[in-house]
């Protein structure tokens, strides 16, 4: 996360202008923020997403950009979620605040985090000069303050460079740790076993290739092969390099994420139940922007040589998905445009939905392609079925209710009605509508994973 040191001039005035023609080329495209599956966090604004799989679940520590004051990243605190689907998010509130370490005063930005013999740790920026260590003996804390000082500190130490930011920690298959960090020149420590002091200099980490380094570092393993990953600057994409060591040299390979509507780009590399992800963050909200942020999820796919493509943006984010197949007719859900129609069965996005979880048993389902949610914006008999951008309304909540052993019915929270197939049409393009519950085939729908 990029954190200005020149009051209108130099990197925020680099990173403002930046941003200002971001925010003008997705005007003159049309281009709109996304919405629904993302951004996976929907009702706060967080970013620099630290992604870790601890316990069989899936945890992200973040920065809390919903409490920042709208013109500068200075929020005070951290706050952690997890999932074990990637869909539903157990929201574990503030983990860790500023005031925790006696001997900082503000700016909480990107942490890192780690988890070794049953103790999970915290490494955490602050007062853009320094980073500390909180510990705790779960994942969603508490956290205390591991050491009662700093661990890197840029008024003691030498070599910290620019400012001692965005710390991302890798621990290697023969259990060396190491902490990088930094900005503008990239910068690696071994840490101590004891993951709270360090072992050795601060080194410069060489990137060769057309290439720059901005901040925002991550190191993940593949094999005997170390994939050192990091944004370019402000706007940044984020590059990748590869080398034989975690010390490196690496050489530059390519871009794993192309730039997002924001001036920072900040990622987390991680894989859970086989398959690969990457968390970033962007403008994906309502009321969003460069100082109110939004974290996303995507798939990361290699290619067979070992290299990595570029990640495609998504607003229906990473599943699961599934199909729903009217008993009637044996056409499916499907969406065109705002219109929610049946189609015949065929493998666009725009047949696959996302069921993300709300209160009381209901569920938002999420429409891949769009990333928009199904909508009834009225409650009577015949009033068509659309998709809009997800707001959390009832009018966007469904119950899943089994109609037999073989298919379940979608009925609408706010009218009670049951999403129906009108006159049990069996015309491809049919567009859907509500209807009173009366158990007919035209209302049952038969619901299949997307492999």
């Amino acid at each position: 996360m990029e954190k200005p040191i020149h009051s209108g001039h130099g990197r925020r005035g680099r990173a403002l202008l930046a941003l200002s023609t971001l925010i003008g080329a997705a005007l003159v495209s049309g281009a709109q923020p996304a919405s629904a599956a993302n951004p996976i966090i929907p009702d706060r604004f967080v970013a620099d997403p630290s992604a870790h799989v601890f316990n069989g679940r899936v945890h992200l520590y973040v920065t809390d950009d919903q409490k920042n004051s709208g013109t500068y990243w200075d929020s005070n605190s951290w706050r952690s979620y997890s999932s074990s689907n990637l869909v539903d998010w157990t929201d574990h509130g503030d983990i860790f605040s500023v005031a925790g370490f006696s001997w900082a005063s503000q700016y909480a930005w990107a942490p890192g985090a780690t988890e070794r013999n049953g103790r999970f740790y915290l490494y955490l920026p602050v007062d853009r000069t320094k980073i500390g260590v909180a510990v705790s003996s779960s994942p969603q804390g508490p956290f205390t303050d591991a050491r009662g000082s700093a661990l890197i500190d840029k008024a003691r130490d030498t070599n910290v460079g620019d400012e001692p930011i965005d710390p991302m920690i890798f621990t290697d298959t023969d259990g060396s740790s190491y902490m990088y960090f930094g900005t503008r020149k990239p910068k690696v420590i071994r840490l101590g076993a004891d993951m709270v002091s360090t072992t050795g200099p601060i080194i410069d980490l060489s990137v060769t290739g057309s290439t720059q380094y901005g901040e925002a570092p991550h190191l993940h393993k593949i094999g005997s092969t170390y994939y050192f990953s990091y944004s370019t600057g402000w706007p940044g994409q984020i590059h990748y390099a590869t080398g034989s060591s975690p010390l490196g040299p690496f050489t530059y390979r390519g871009v794993i994420l192309d730039y997002v509507n924001v001036s920072t780009n900040h990622h987390s590399i991680f894989e859970y139940q086989g398959q690969s992800y990457i968390a970033y963050h962007k403008n994906a909200r309502a009321g969003g922007g460069g100082y109110k942020r939004s974290v996303v999820m995507d798939r990361l796919h290699y290619n067979a040589d070992g290299t990595i493509r570029t990640v495609t943006q998504t607003s229906g984010g990473v599943g699961p998905f599934a199909t729903f197949t009217a008993q009637h007719s044996d056409l499916r859900l499907d969406t065109s445009g705002s219109a929610v129609q049946q189609s015949t069965p065929s493998a666009a996005q725009s047949q696959h939905w996302q069921l993300r979880a709300r209160a009381g048993d209901r569920v938002e389902v999420i429409n891949r392609a769009s990333g928009s949610c199904l909508e009834v914006p009225g409650t009577a008999d015949g009033a068509s079925v659309t998709q809009s951008t997800c707001t959390g309304s009832t009018s966007q909540q469904w119950t899943v209710r089994s109609a037999d052993a073989t298919t379940v019915s979608l009925v609408n929270s706010a009218s009670g009605k049951c999403l129906d197939v009108p006159s049990s049409s069996r015309t491809s393009g049919t567009r859907l509508i509500q209807w009173t519950c009366n158990g007919g085939a035209n209302q049952r729908w038969r619901r299949t994973a997307v492999q």
